[in-house]
């Protein structure tokens, strides 16, 4: 697991040995949910607006980094 970016109240990950569409975690103190690399869409759980707005702006920004991560650690 690679915690990639983090505030005061989320933070986003990359798992290794993952399956499925390529994702990212995005955490927060009450849930988590899982985020399409590729389109940012939603695919499990229901994250707060304001952090997924806030999630979703990082992510565009260094949505490289995260596929390089993704790639590295889900090789094979």
């Amino acid at each position: 697991m690679t915690r990639l970016h983090h505030n005061r109240n989320w933070k986003i990950e990359v798992f290794g040995r993952e399956h499925g569409i390529p994702h990212f975690h995005l955490r927060w103190p009450e849930g988590r949910a899982s985020i399409s690399i590729d389109t940012l869409e939603v695919l499990v759980g229901i994250p707060p607006r304001d952090i997924l707005l806030e999630a979703r702006a990082w992510a565009r920004v260094n949505r490289a980094r995260i596929w390089d991560e993704w790639q590295k650690l889900n090789q094979g």
